[in-house]
């Protein structure tokens, strides 16, 4: 099964740090956010990617092929010219990842992206997410979910982080404080998608929004599910976000890191 990932947008709300590079590519621990996105997905054997590229998507093209390269250790013969790749380095995890990188416009909406995307993802069921969101959803669990209800999309439901604590009051009087309390916000889209070929009918075209169209009419017309999660799901769209996640990684607890 193919893993869409959409990293064609401009990140503006994160703009000191996509002014030089796509949001895609930055960094949490040393490792460009969309690393550990596939990592997480490779945890559950989902190894084949299709990324969509957009803003600044030549720096994806040549952050996955140098990744290959400096990876690995290399024989580098100056005689002849001929570089030859000797395996994994010490420091490095061998990755089974195939990545397809496909443009899909600078320009281009969320939805159309997804439609210049459907040649690269076939007549199968398929996963989709962004490039700025990390999670501990089971991703095993949120695929049965899909095949159990028969539905074109399933979207993953969670909860978002609070920014502010809470009060609960009896007039005036504060009865409870709760300091980031994440199950009271209620659920919003969480974007880990499992999705049919059947929803490319629900994209007219490169201007069309995922969100605001395409998955508005699947409700409608009742072929839109949601998978409840209610573990961590993080997203990075601004830089206080960016400082929040790079704050969990280094105290070495993060809930996303699934892989070892």
């Amino acid at each position: 099964m193919k893993v869409a990932i959409l990293a064609g947008g401009y990140g503006s709300r994160l703009a000191e740090e996509t002014g030089i590079r796509p949001k895609a590519l930055v960094e949490i621990g040393n490792h460009p956010i969309i690393w550990h996105i596939m990592r997480h997905y490779s945890h559950y054997n989902f190894n084949n990617f299709v990324i969509a590229l957009g803003y600044k998507g030549d720096m994806l093209k040549r952050y996955f092929v140098d990744y290959q390269l400096l990876s690995s250790n290399l024989t580098v013969n100056l005689q002849n010219g001929t570089l030859l790749n000797t395996g994994c380095s010490d420091n490095a995890h061998p990755l089974k990842w195939v990545v397809e990188l496909v443009d899909t416009g600078v320009h281009t909406m969320t939805g159309g992206r997804i439609k210049r995307l459907a040649p690269h993802l076939g007549k199968e069921t398929f996963m989709l997410t962004w490039c700025d969101g990390v999670s501990n959803i089971n991703l095993n669990d949120l695929l049965a979910f899909h095949r159990s209800h028969g539905k074109l999309a399933t979207l993953s439901a969670v909860h978002p982080n609070a920014r502010f604590g809470y009060l609960d009051l009896e007039g005036h009087k504060v009865t409870r404080f709760s300091e980031k309390l994440q199950s009271k916000e209620g659920f919003i889209n969480g974007a880990f998608f499992v999705l049919e070929p059947g929803v490319f009918d629900y994209i007219p075209g490169d201007a069309t929004s995922w969100e605001e169209i395409s998955l508005a009419r699947l409700a409608e017309e009742g072929q839109l599910m949601a998978y409840q999660h209610d573990g961590f799901w993080q997203c990075m769209d601004t830089v206080r976000d960016k400082q929040h996640l790079e704050n969990i990684w280094q105290q070495g607890n993060a809930p996303w890191k699934t892989w070892e």
